[in-house]
């Protein structure tokens, strides 16, 4: 289990790289183990993830019933976690990054919990405001973790915008599709009057 050493560098790394700080890779240790530890941040971030999709379901209906709601978002979450580092592996395979490989995936990992707070806070602001002022903290919200993403991988890779910009695709559209699917699969729809 990660020791709370760990936890505060990941952190204070994952706060670095959002402020585009240059010495911000050498939180992040560039082997295999440190990233496979690094995965260890989805237990962290869980309870956090937890406390959104609660809220999430406090705001929709759904054809399926607890149970199975709890066992498809719990597949859907480690699923989703896991599905940009395999997809990038094959990535950095062609474009000789390997070598960068467990430092930046680490460091992706360890963004997830930063941002995870930012985003329960927002999310639950966002449900307490009128509905125009909420969007607008939702849409700043993803554009937070956009750029988050951005200037990760233009540090660690050393990549320009335009390859940065297309592995947030690689991130975002198959993670956006898992969603679509997992919401079909489950019968989810907007609850009325939210």
């Amino acid at each position: 289990m990660l020791n709370a050493a760990e936890i505060a560098r990941g952190i204070q790394g994952a706060l670095a790289l959002l402020k585009r700080d240059p010495a911000s890779p050498s939180y992040f240790h560039n082997t295999l183990e440190a990233c496979v530890r690094s995965f260890q941040v989805m237990i962290l971030v869980a309870p956090l993830h937890v406390t959104l999709m609660l809220v999430r379901y406090a705001n929709v209906t759904s054809t399926a019933d607890d149970v199975e709601i709890v066992l498809v978002e719990a597949l859907r979450y480690v699923v989703d976690w896991l599905l940009f580092p395999v997809l990038f592996y094959e990535i950095a395979r062609r474009r000789n990054w390997l070598g960068q490989f467990p430092r930046y995936v680490s460091a992706l990992n360890w963004v997830n919990l930063p941002a995870m707070m930012v985003a329960v806070i927002g999310v639950v602001l966002a449900t307490l405001l009128p509905p125009l002022p909420g969007e607008l903290i939702r849409i700043g919200l993803q554009a937070l973790f956009f750029y988050w993403f951005l200037v990760t991988t233009r540090i660690m890779l050393g990549a320009g915008w335009p390859v940065a910009s297309l592995l947030l695709i690689v991130n975002w559209v198959p993670s956006l599709f898992l969603s679509l699917i997992v919401d079909r699969f489950l019968g989810i729809a907007v609850a009325v009057g939210s």
